[in-house]
């Protein structure tokens, strides 16, 4: 007798359109997904609108000062009166206005200012040159200072070492001011006041630098440094072979960011150093355009120059260490 075998079908799923979430996406949960992708377009526009903003709120007092460095001494003098307290001749009008009147394009180009600052008066170029001999030694110094106590800390077994650290960063956390004292203090004992050196060792020896690269030493693998240990390598072999190299992003950011400090420091220059003519250019731009605008436009341009150049130059090193630095604490 045959019987008949049973007869199987294989089950085929209907395929579903992909278009609104893929299988399991039901018609009524489409606009729900639409919604959420409109949204997240309209924070992204928000978002980039925001941050043009600031963007032109930050650069609007630059590029009004380089634009008012080309101006002539007389159409500055017209726009900036109000500043002086002289509405009388100002060209907003014959009321006497007590706004100023900002200007971006100048009335007849000219660089007699930039001649001024740089040929015509040489106390700008000395002022300059003050910068440089108390910038290039705070820079070299910490990264040197810095580097090697930052490898102590991160590679080093030692007692006290975390509470020792824990000191560094609560005298980071301190506020400038309160750090004045002890280093007049220091400073006056040392027979180093009136001089640059009592601006230059305070800044060489900073917790920031410490810290900053410290973060970048505890980020390499520890299995680097047994295995240059177990080939017989000394501590100064892997901190320059080693340490130093793998750390060169950290050690690029530190040196910029020391480097727009230094170069933008007014509070230690006042009270560490009586005599005028070693003053730094940030000291001395507050002084070098009183009766003068127009010098004080060109020199404010040319003293902005460095910073933009590094920032624009180094931007990449700057945000690479910011990152890497928060990645282990």
């Amino acid at each position: 007798m045959e019987t008949s075998k049973p007869q199987f079908k294989p089950f085929i799923r209907s395929p579903v359109s992909r278009k609104g979430g893929g299988f399991g996406t039901t018609p009524a949960a489409r606009p729900m997904v639409r919604i959420s992708r409109f949204g997240r377009k309209v924070g992204q526009m928000a978002l980039v609108i925001v941050l043009t903003a600031l963007t032109l709120a930050f650069l609007f007092p630059m590029a009004l000062t380089f634009a008012n460095s080309f101006m002539t001494e007389y159409e500055i003098t017209n726009h900036y009166a109000a500043l002086a307290g002289d509405t009388s001749n100002q060209a907003n009008g014959a009321n006497g206005s007590a706004f100023v009147s900002m200007k971006w394009i100048p009335e007849r180009v000219t660089l007699s200012q930039y001649y001024t600052v740089l040929i015509g008066r040489p106390h700008y170029l000395f002022m300059f040159w003050n910068s440089v001999k108390m910038t290039v030694p705070i820079i070299a110094g910490q990264i040197v200072v810095a580097s090697l106590a930052a490898y102590a800390f991160a590679h080093l077994r030692f007692k006290f070492r975390e509470p020792l650290f824990f000191m560094y960063i609560v005298t980071m956390l301190m506020p400038f001011q309160v750090t004045l004292v002890p280093n007049f203090i220091v400073a006056d004992r040392l027979g180093l006041l009136g001089s640059h050196w009592s601006i230059i060792f305070p800044g060489i020896f900073s917790a920031f630098g410490v810290f900053l690269l410290r973060q970048f030493m505890t980020y390499v693998p520890g299995s680097y440094i047994e295995a240059a240990r177990v080939d017989g390598a000394s501590h100064l072999y892997i901190f320059t072979r080693i340490m130093m190299p793998m750390c060169s992003t950290g050690v690029a950011s530190l040196s910029i960011l020391v480097f727009i400090d230094s170069w933008n420091m007014v509070e230690q220059p006042l009270i560490f150093l009586k005599d005028a003519l070693q003053q730094p250019l940030s000291v001395y731009l507050s002084v070098i355009g009183e009766g003068e605008r127009g010098i004080a436009f060109a020199a404010s341009a040319i003293y902005m120059l460095p910073l933009l150049l590094i920032a624009l130059y180094a931007e990449r090193y700057l945000v690479e260490g910011i990152q890497l630095s928060g990645i282990k604490g």
